[in-house]
């Protein structure tokens, strides 16, 4: 499947319930500014005509919802991947930067150790105001066997060929089936920051990793575990609890910033 008569390098699946029609559209929108073509997959269980016309607008397929977000991800790419080159997804509610795709597919086709390109992500509010900058950088690969998972999943690309060898999105994660596909493909090469703000991550009570925060510590102690040596998984209990503890600070810090903004 390709979006034009030149076959592209990129796909970007766009998971969406199809409620959040103005957020999608920007969403869309930061993907078409790009200067790096990329063919989209929109996968929905809505059907309706506003839709449809949204997504001829933004020259995407639209696909059926398969059941869980992990795997509208996965059916998405399964059906979209033809020859390209890279994968990724956006959720309907988070925005490419302006410049995001040229950064993180030059990081993959410069060092050919890569598997996957990442970059800073900037958090913002409802309204699209800047909250703060994550931007753990070269520092994010080395702690996330065992520390927090600081590496964005918004903007992030994956090497096709390194999908495909450890067969995409685990559904039996409901929330940390990023941090588990990190873990998986850097067996396979290396995690590497492109040096750029690359996408932003839209806070606000509906976002699932805000509103499910116990449910996803859970998971990336699971994802962790799972990672690590026989010998090392004996010894998690050592350092989950302070990560856990930093985790939660995190939110919390977030959380006080978009309501300062908020009451502003």
């Amino acid at each position: 499947m390709a979006s034009s008569d030149s076959q592209t390098d990129v796909l970007l699946v766009v998971p969406t319930l199809g409620k959040r029609l103005h957020f999608l559209i920007e969403a869309l929108s930061s993907i078409r500014s790009q200067d790096v073509a990329s063919d989209v997959v929109i996968v929905t269980p809505a059907n309706g005509e506003e839709l449809r016309n949204l997504a001829r607008e933004f020259d995407a397929h639209v696909l059926p919802d398969p059941g869980s977000l992990p795997d509208a991800i996965n059916y998405g790419i399964t059906e979209g991947l033809t020859t390209h080159a890279f994968v990724g997804w956006l959720n309907d509610d988070d925005l490419l930067e302006p410049g995001s795709l040229r950064a993180t597919t030059t990081a993959l086709r410069d060092q050919r150790d890569a598997v996957v390109a990442f970059g800073a992500c900037r958090y913002i509010d409802q309204q699209g105001q800047s909250l703060w900058v994550s931007r753990a950088g070269s520092w994010a690969p080395r702690i996330l066997g065992w520390g927090p998972d600081l590496i964005p999943q918004p903007g992030m690309l994956v090497l096709a060929s390194a999908w495909r060898e450890v067969g995409g999105l685990d559904p039996s994660f409901s929330l940390a089936f990023d941090l588990d596909l990190l873990l998986r493909v850097r067996r396979l090469g290396r995690l590497v920051d492109t040096g750029h703000i690359v996408s932003s991550f839209r806070w606000h009570p509906q976002s699932l990793t805000v509103d499910d925060r116990a449910t996803n510590i859970a998971e990336s102690e699971r994802a962790k575990r799972a990672a690590l040596r026989p010998g090392l998984r004996r010894l998690s209990w050592m350092w989950e609890p302070p990560v856990r503890w930093a985790t939660r600070l995190a939110v919390r810090e977030v959380n006080r910033r978009a309501e300062r903004l908020g009451a502003g």
